[in-house]
């Protein structure tokens, strides 16, 4: 059974490197039928806090991406770490090393060599007696791996072959004077002790592989399959930061993501289904999810491609819940008038309207609230380009208009042949007609469809909204004289 663990360390909270590696071994986990197991490698006391703990289980949940074991948490497997450690030492495959580290790193930049290499001199010419008798007096010593001659082979699921020389490889402490263990020692006696079959994890993990693939094999360990996935860059070709979007998982939340969207963003991230869909729902990632699909290049974490995305699962709701997140955000509004939001099916009208030009809630909130509050707010940027040009123009145009919606029927095909009939006669494009009149009625430049607004708006209102924009034109005109 395939058998994956997401390790997330406690020193900060979910970003969005760390989530797509999570969504990664979930998805080969739920692919293949096999066991997600979370372990959080907490043994950085100083560094690790409960509520970074705490914050990424709950990014974890916001995903959806469940675990089937965990958390465990890495500190709890301590004595068996440093019990595989004093293992290697007693068969020969690690050696103590007493000498100090000021010394060596002194030695080794005065010859030009790795400490490591140094250390291992210091060692070597070091009696076994010596060394027993240092130790039963209690003087401190680190354990180093003893790294063998010769190279180190492992198959990559997404590199391939990989070759490492032992020159490449330096002798790691994997016992530290204090006898705690190291890193590469401890994810290698956790791997071990919960059976994972399968590591998949970052490009930037790479460099620890062969460390660890030596130490499976001296511990007499079954080694997993890896898999390094690349990693995740900015707009700009630079490693992912703060500046380019990256910031904690849960705080897409609050800035109107939806969890399957970003989920489904993520998955692209250094994977391909092998065609050219984008928009995938969790059970299709599942269904198409193989390592062999995993890209060797970067991938680009592109904030307009997940917004855009976002705007695709927010229309694939049902829309009786994008209606109730709606409402809940236009409750809040100054102004609102109640009844309106009360009524269910203009509710749902309007908000099926809009979706197509909405990425998150948040943006049909601010598109939908000109339709529940009495007073339209004018944006100057529009009043600029439709009406400031020629004021007299507007108005005349508002007036206009305002003739051929008193006489019109309300629906959408009566008010379209209104207006468009009227700026026939005019002898004008529809449009110098209708975005002057959009202004008034949305006070913005872009709306959904003209028609459709004024029939969700209603004639009483419409009608309102036109005059309050010709005694606004009228102001602006007085103003100026």
């Amino acid at each position: 059974m395939v058998r994956v663990r997401f390790a997330p360390s406690p020193t900060g909270y979910l970003h969005v490197g760390g989530a797509r590696t999570a969504i990664f071994n979930w998805l080969l986990a739920r692919r293949q039928g096999g066991v997600f197991v979370l372990r959080v490698e907490d043994t950085d006391k100083e560094r690790s806090k409960p509520e970074h703990t705490q914050a990424i289980l709950d990014g974890l949940n916001w995903l959806g991406v469940d675990w089937d074991e965990g958390p465990i948490f890495q500190s709890e497997g301590v004595e068996r770490h440093r019990a595989d450690a004093l293992r290697l030492l007693a068969e020969g495959k690690a050696y103590r090393d007493f000498s100090d580290p000021a010394s060596v790193r002194a030695e080794a930049e005065a010859r030009g060599w790795h400490p490591s290499k140094v250390a291992r001199e210091f060692a070597f010419a070091m009696s076994a007696d010596e060394a027993d008798a240092k130790a039963a007096a209690g003087e401190p010593f680190a354990v180093r791996f003893l790294v063998p001659d010769g190279e180190t082979l492992f198959t990559d699921m997404v590199h391939g072959e990989m070759r490492f020389g032992s020159d490449d490889i330096d002798d790691l402490v994997i016992l530290r004077g204090d006898g705690t263990p190291v890193y590469n020692l401890a994810v290698v006696s956790d791997d071990a002790d919960m059976a994972i079959t399968h590591v998949v994890r970052g490009d930037d993990h790479l460099s620890n592989t062969p460390k660890q693939v030596l130490l499976y094999r001296a511990l007499g360990y079954s080694e997993p399959a890896f898999g390094h996935v690349p990693l995740i860059l900015g707009t700009d070709g630079k490693r992912l930061s703060k500046r380019h979007g990256a910031t904690a998982v849960g705080e897409y939340a609050s800035k109107g993501v939806l969890p399957e969207a970003m989920f489904n963003f993520l998955s692209l991230l250094g994977w391909s289904p092998g065609d050219d869909r984008e928009v995938m729902q969790r059970a299709e990632l599942i269904e198409a999810f193989t390592m062999e699909r995993v890209l060797k290049s970067s991938s680009v974490f592109d904030v307009d491609k997940l917004a855009w995305i976002n705007g695709r699962h927010l229309a694939l709701r049902p829309i009786h819940e994008t209606v109730a997140a709606v409402r809940t955000g236009l409750t809040a509004i100054p102004g609102v008038d109640p009844e309106r939001l009360s009524d269910d099916p203009w509710m749902t009208s309007l908000v099926g309207l809009h979706l197509v030009r909405a990425r998150t809630v948040d943006d049909l909130v601010d598109q939908l609230t000109t339709f529940v509050v009495d007073e339209v707010e004018l944006e100057e940027a529009s009043v600029a380009k439709h009406w400031a040009k020629d004021l007299d123009l507007a108005y005349s145009r508002l007036e206009s208009a305002a003739e051929a919606l008193r006489t019109s029927e309300w629906s959408e095909e009566a008010l379209e042949g209104s207006l468009r009939g009227l700026a026939e006669r005019l002898e004008v494009g529809a449009g110098k007609v209708i975005h002057p009149l959009r202004v008034a009625i949305t006070g913005r430049m872009a709306s959904a469809g003209i028609f459709e607004v004024l029939v969700l708006l209603g004639r009483e209102q419409s009608m309102r909204r036109v005059a309050a924009g010709m005694r606004s034109i009228a102001c602006r005109k007085k103003d100026l004289s």
